[in-house]
């Protein structure tokens, strides 16, 4: 591939086909509303719901949404309370929509053309989605919830997998339940929560996410929910390889991985730390532990013996005026 002036180019030519347009004729897609047909319009503002009916179709076909509705604990017996349909329904447009607060949910009580395809009645207020969210059982609606996302993603889990462990901060801005003031290295100060996630590497799937107070930022705090991530998954569906920062690479995480014959990677310190001897801090102390516990079982004479020699000082010659005259 050469250009005008004959130089080589840089990009080699590829091998991606042309790009197919449209066609005049409407496209289907099967609905909960049945049968709808789409029509392109090059000249159309470009909507971001525009889409939707395919995600509705694929929906459909797959039984997700169906079973994410019948396997929801909400029970509402007032006969002016909203159909569970509906509420979830209306959760899931405000989420594609890219909602993240309830008052957001009112821009789409207008919208008479999605909300029929998900087999909606209508699109329910964001008081009437707070109190049937809040009715939800919590123990009762995280099972239901990891229920529904390890049915989506356990299919993918027979092959080999890597589990990456990443821990974000979020600072809160005003008052929220469980904010607390801990390691916030952007708004120091500031209350914040914390967020473990484990995700399936180089696909960046999410596998669970647990929201922690802004004081359970370690791995200490988020091990439990690891531990039982791996035991729900089974051996069947367990990673080849679980990797994580320097921060996982403490006694606790690393003799339960052992004992459970997990591989573990562990991120090293960076350079700078490494220098500074913070890298080598959980060594530093497991070493210390163990000649702790060595002295109280030899006796308090071992604990001299155990403790490394102290280095050496050594004075530097002084140099003499004229010494640099006298050497020349």
């Amino acid at each position: 591939m050469t250009g005008e002036t004959g130089v080589p180019g840089v990009h080699l030519g590829g091998e991606q086909p042309a790009v197919e347009l449209a066609d005049d004729e409407p496209v289907a897609a099967d609905t909960f509303a049945g049968r709808v047909h789409l029509e392109w319009e090059p000249a159309a503002p470009v909507t971001t719901m525009g889409q939707l009916a395919f995600f509705i179709e694929y929906l459909k076909q797959g039984g997700l949404f169906e079973g994410w509705v019948a396997g929801c604990p909400l029970y509402l017996t007032s006969p002016n309370a909203p159909a569970k349909r509906d509420v979830l329904g209306t959760v899931l447009l405000s989420v594609l929509a890219g909602h993240w607060r309830y008052a957001h949910i009112t821009a789409l009580r207008a919208d008479a053309v999605n909300a029929p395809l998900l087999g909606m009645k209508k699109v329910v207020s964001e008081d009437a989605v707070r109190r049937a969210l809040g009715k939800i059982d919590e123990a009762a609606g995280i099972a239901w919830l990891r229920e529904q996302l390890e049915y989506c993603v356990r299919p993918l889990l027979g092959e080999p997998w890597i589990l990456d462990v990443d821990t974000t901060v979020k600072p809160l801005y005003g008052h929220q339940q469980a904010g607390e003031v801990g390691y916030n290295p952007s708004k120091r100060g500031r209350p914040s929560h914390v967020y473990h996630s484990y995700l399936m590497a180089e696909l960046r799937l999410v596998l669970e996410v647990e929201v922690a107070s802004g004081k359970a930022h370690t791995a200490k705090h988020a091990a439990p929910g690891l531990w039982a991530l791996l035991d729900r998954l089974g051996p069947a569906c367990a990673p080849t390889l679980l990797r994580g920062d320097n921060d996982w690479g403490n006694e606790g995480v690393m003799s339960e991985a052992e004992r459970r014959g997990q591989p573990l990677s562990v991120q090293a310190a960076s350079a700078p730390r490494r220098q500074a001897g913070v890298g080598a801090g959980d060594a530093g102390d497991r070493l210390a532990r163990c000649r702790r516990r060595l002295a109280g079982q030899m006796g308090r004479g071992a604990a001299a013996w155990l403790e490394p020699d102290a280095p050496r000082r050594v004075a530097a010659p002084t140099p003499s005026p004229g010494g640099a005259d006298r050497a020349s």
